[in-house]
């Protein structure tokens, strides 16, 4: 069955990025123009930080440029992923509405000269971004080069945050709402009763501002839940006004997906008309291209598994990491190809022409500084114009996947506050290790909300859900009882979504599931290691495991639980679910992972080089295998069909030349 079109007016897989002529001279458009034809752009992003040119003074629009930047585009062929400003509040909307300003923990009153520097609470805020939203949508509703609208620009970046006195309104608002104005029962929910927190009026309750010590962790979970659901409201106003102006252009916004902490994308994913998502290297990680893979496979889960836009990525280094690296030669396909393989169907870039000032003037871009003359260019050139249209087909087709890893922003929020057993516990780490376990045997990994059905995988990984609702905790229940296979890792199952202990022992909502109790949580010192059985080697995390219906597989030689069970099995129902209780990095679980493997029936590919990855997509026509060699050496793997990037038929094989990508359509 082939999936709609993520943006139905195109016909092919898009290809391009953010393109600001408002940083240069009118005389330089026609030659930008010029250029994409050249290396074969077909979607551009505009408008994206341009409210202060569009609109000068309340209520004052200037679209004249705009209307000449858009002309020009349809004119050449290029398409319009058409922007509200709404990131980029101007100074007089600051200058006549104090109360916009951006107000941090500490009560300090942050600065106007970036962008995102404003209250996401403030009505001053909707009032003009209403305004100049509804201006755009009525004036572009019918230009022919729309074919996608763009809602302001990475929500949750600069401003995820604020604690103004606006906020506390809006925060207490909120809170009304979501414990039906039962302030007994947001006590409760709270548990006001320690430390004598309790409220006796909806005026009492303030932001979880700075204080003396640790902070009630329900107060700041709700707060976590607010702001996310602040910034999915202003959105939703501008969708909505979007929306009524052209019904039939998609409408999306640029996520973060794994890279923001602060907004829950399982509640935002069904909002937007396509997921769209911004990811950059973290250039100098040795193993950056798993962390990639991890965010596409994420961001192609919270899409549904639907077709998804990589709308932002750079062409060499970035500007705002510690040390920015450059990309090597290939690099940027490869990484480009790396999303598409994982359900991508737009490769854009940040941005078009390198700035020549302001805060990016390092960014890499499409058009260098240097031009037209650099390597860059050259590739930008191969990739739009050699490479991605040989690949049109893939487009509709779905990717292929083996098992499939839990990922929850609110369980992410709370194992992460302060006064935890461990200052090591890191759900992004946990994650990571475990994804990269089943990356490097070649497994393709959907992600899934702990409250979801998840009868369609073989094999589900819990690297970290300390916040686990009872709704969590029964369909994973009725996922291994079922026949699914399950693993769980250490501190999960703790705590109900207001951060309250679950009754019993632990690890509370999961104990029956997995046959066992924790005695004890032995969190260990820094740089402390604990051995286990076949000289397998753990850090940061012990417990003490008590059996009620598990058998241990693997029991800690050494250390605070020596003797004890440290990776156990449980059958359960028509499956089995297994425990790890301390840290072992994902070399480390390879032994693990193959005996759970077995007990969901699934088999790794056999004889492919460490580095290359592989990725599988089916269509209704036809399958095809994508394989990404990140090594310096040529590979060559079990292919039959036609070669898609060079035209070769494969006969047995395929060389994927180091460095390269190679994608065969399957006989």
């Amino acid at each position: 069955m082939v999936q709609r079109p993520p943006i139905p007016r195109l016909d092919r897989l898009a290809y391009g990025g953010d393109y600001n002529p408002e940083q240069w001279p009118a005389e330089v458009w026609p030659q930008d123009v010029a250029l994409m034809r050249a290396a074969g752009v077909n979607l551009v992003s505009v408008g994206i930080f341009s409210w202060a040119l569009l609109e000068p003074a309340p209520g004052e629009f200037d679209f004249g440029w705009l209307d000449e930047v858009l002309d020009l585009l349809h004119d050449g062929g290029i398409t319009v992923d058409l922007a509200t400003p709404t990131a980029v509040p101007p100074a007089w909307l600051r200058r006549a509405h104090p109360d916009t300003r951006l107000v941090d923990r500490t009560g300090a009153v942050l600065g106007g000269g970036a962008r995102q520097s404003f209250c996401p609470s403030s009505p001053a805020y909707a009032d003009a971004a209403s305004r100049i939203t509804e201006a755009v949508a009525a004036r572009y509703a019918d230009h022919p080069a729309l074919v996608l609208w763009h809602v302001h620009n990475e929500y949750g970046g600069a401003n995820a945050l604020c604690y103004c006195p606006g906020s506390t309104q809006a925060f207490r608002g909120w809170l009304r709402e979501r414990y039906g104005d039962d302030l007994a029962a947001l006590n409760t929910a709270w548990g006001t009763s320690f430390w004598g927190q309790r409220y006796g009026d909806w005026a009492e309750i303030e932001t979880p501002t700075a204080a003396p010590t640790a902070v009630n962790p329900a107060q700041q979970l709700d707060f976590l839940r607010f702001s996310s659901d602040a910034h999915l409201a202003n959105f939703r106003r501008e969708r909505d006004i979007l929306r009524r102006h052209t019904p039939d252009v998609p409408v999306t916004t640029n996520f973060m997906l794994a890279n923001c902490k602060t907004l829950d994308y399982w509640r935002w994913a069904d909002e937007v008309d396509v997921v769209a998502n911004d990811h950059y290297l973290q250039a100098e990680r040795a193993d950056n291209a798993i962390e990639l893979a991890m965010c596409a496979d994420l961001t192609r889960s919270v899409a549904g598994g639907r077709p998804w836009l990589l709308m932002e990525h750079s062409t060499s280094a970035v500007n705002w990491q510690p040390r920015n690296i450059a990309k090597r030669p290939g690099e940027l396909a490869r990484n480009s190809l790396a999303h598409l393989a994982r359900g991508a169907e737009a490769v854009l870039f940040f941005q078009w022409r390198a700035a020549r000032f302001g805060a990016e003037k390092f960014h890499s871009a499409m058009v260098p500084h240097g031009g037209t003359g650099t390597r860059i260019w050259r590739e930008v050139v191969q990739l739009g114009v050699d490479t991605l249209p040989r690949l049109d087909e893939l487009r509709g087709t779905r990717v292929v996947t083996d098992a499939a890893i839990l990922w929850d922003w609110q369980s992410w929020w709370a194992v992460e506050l302060e006064w935890r057993p461990s200052i090591d516990l890191d759900f992004r780490e946990r994650v990571e290790a475990y994804y990269e376990r089943l990356w490097r045997d070649r497994l393709t990994v959907d992600f899934a909300r702990a409250e979801a059905p998840l009868d369609d995988h073989p094999l589900v990984v819990v690297p970290s859900l300390y916040l686990t609702t009872p709704a969590a905790a029964e369909h994973l229940r009725r996922y291994v009882a079922g026949g699914g296979t399950l693993l769980v890792s250490y501190f999960s199952g703790i705590v109900d979504a207001t951060d309250t202990v679950h009754p019993g022992a632990y690890p509370g909502a999961l104990r029956e599931l997995l046959g066992l109790t924790v005695d004890e949580f032995l969190p260990l010192r820094a740089e402390e290691t604990v051995t286990l059985e076949q000289g397998l080697t753990g850090d940061v995390w012990a417990e003490a495991v008590e059996l009620t219906g598990a058998e241990a597989v693997l029991r800690y030689v050494d250390g605070p639980a020596a003797g004890g069970p440290a990776v156990t099995r449980h059958s359960y129902g028509a499956g089995t679910a297994w425990y790890v209780s301390t840290r072992l990095d994902a070399a480390t679980l390879a032994p693990v992972l193959g005996r759970v493997y077995a007990d969901a029936g699934i088999a790794p590919p056999a004889g492919v080089p460490d580095g290359v990855e592989l990725v599988r997509r089916s269509g209704p026509t036809a399958d095809y295998l994508i394989a990404i060699n990140h090594t310096a050496d040529d590979a060559v793997l079990p292919a039959t069909g036609a070669e898609l990037i060079t035209g070769v038929s494969c006969t047995g094989t395929v060389t994927v030349p180091a460095g390269q990508v190679r994608v065969v359509r399957r006989e």
